[in-house]
């Protein structure tokens, strides 16, 4: 059965969102090739899946030559800092992950005769004057700004993405993934819900930036992974945002943390970063016409199994809180 197995190749397989989608392709029943070079991930994401023989794991850069034996089925390319708190520390490699690393990932493809699915993100919307984000939306992007490393190489991504399905007839998928959250995120990675629920579990201040008016959708992991898998065995090749569509300000999103974690609210201002998006919400028709995916967790369910993993780890994690 092993050789009947579909071959798998997944970067950035070692981080949040990357760990679970080896977990799926495995319980799919496919051989998983995870790659990650460990500068965001972490092995304890997939350490449960190192005696399976149907896993590898390689410890590699991306953006430098890819290279793997044997036939390849699908490639997923989710290598790439994906928190403000890193990015802005390591912009050049995540410049560099998202052009170099895509352009390797993608002639990869070309050579195997692979499928390949591209991790874009809602930043490439910017901050947006569309509202909700329709995929046809081109955005509204500073390229010189501080967040302009993430999100200009994503926007390369996707440009050099389809030129290679244009002019190669490489077979490729672009999924825009909008605020995602649940179990294997970093405490401290910077993103609004992680600080969040560590500051609470800690009884310290939930820090705000702004005046908590911006907006955000918040989709749980699972069905993040299940879109993800449903647009790349589809035959559409376009971005598809995958989010969930429900909208909340980021004070309410404080409020019902601390209601989860029966902590008395805490709030902190601080002054908003420089092109912080104001509104983030997908326009998921093409989703549900396409793929016929729609999100069934709720926030609350969600964020309950979060919180569950979040308490066994909250003790050890320092917090370097940021909302975004």
């Amino acid at each position: 059965m092993g050789k009947d197995r579909k071959r798998v190749l997944i970067t950035g397989g070692a981080g949040f969102l990357g760990s679970h989608l080896c977990d799926r392709f495995i319980k799919e029943g496919c051989h998983v090739i995870a790659m990650d070079n460990l500068i965001t991930g972490d092995l304890k994401n997939i350490e449960h899946l190192f005696k399976l023989e149907q896993f590898e794991f390689y410890n590699h850069d991306v953006s430098k030559y890819v290279h793997v034996p044997g036939h390849l089925d699908y490639i997923l390319h989710f290598a790439s800092p994906a928190s403000p708190i890193d990015y802005l520390k390591i912009p050049i490699q995540t410049l560099k992950v998202g052009s170099l690393g895509t352009h390797n990932l993608l002639g990869l493809a070309k050579d195997k005769g692979a499928r390949i699915l591209i991790a874009s993100t809602s930043e490439v919307y910017g901050d947006p004057e569309v509202h909700p984000q329709v995929e046809e939306y081109w955005g509204n992007v500073n390229p010189v700004g501080p967040r302009g490393c993430y999100d200009e190489a994503k926007r390369f991504q996707e440009a050099i993405t389809m030129a290679y399905h244009t002019h190669h007839g490489v077979e490729t998928r672009i999924v825009r993934i909008f605020n995602t959250y649940g179990p294997r995120m970093r405490l401290n990675d910077g993103r609004v819900l992680p600080a969040f629920m560590s500051q609470a579990l800690r009884g310290e201040e939930l820090s705000i930036f702004g005046d908590g008016s911006q907006t955000r959708s918040f989709c749980y992991v699972d069905d993040l992974v299940e879109g993800i898998y449903r647009l790349l065995l589809s035959d559409y090749p376009l971005p598809v945002n995958i989010g969930n569509p429900h909208e909340i300000t980021i004070k309410e999103f404080a409020e019902e943390i601390c209601r989860l974690t029966g902590v008395e609210l805490k709030l902190g201002y601080q002054p908003l970063p420089e092109n912080d998006p104001q509104k983030r919400r997908p326009d998921i028709s093409k989703a549900r016409e396409i793929l016929g995916w729609e999100p069934k967790v709720s926030r609350g369910e969600g964020l309950r199994r979060t919180l569950e993993y979040f308490k066994e780890h909250v003790e050890s994690a320092p917090v370097e809180a940021k909302v975004f």
